[in-house]
């Protein structure tokens, strides 16, 4: 009998002991996910930048070609 109540006691205790750890983790994870949303959030601000910049330079090389066609169609005529 005492080894039964005993042995319950244990599982009670463990259960009870762990349910707190869980909700560490939990914690954790949440900010861990802060963490991770900053991250992906400067990833792509980083991205968007480049993305930008080459836009930027494809248009100056685009409008470049266009002054070159237009000077050699005026020297045509």
């Amino acid at each position: 009998m005492k080894r039964i109540a005993a042995s319950i006691l244990l599982l009670v205790s463990a259960v009870a002991c762990s349910v707190p750890a869980v909700a560490q983790r939990e914690n954790r994870s949440i900010g861990e996910n802060s963490r991770e949303a900053k991250r992906a959030a400067k990833q792509q601000q980083k991205y968007s930048k480049k993305q930008t910049k080459r836009q930027r330079k494809a248009m100056k090389k685009y409008q470049k070609q266009q002054r070159k066609a237009n000077k050699q169609q005026r020297r045509r005529r």
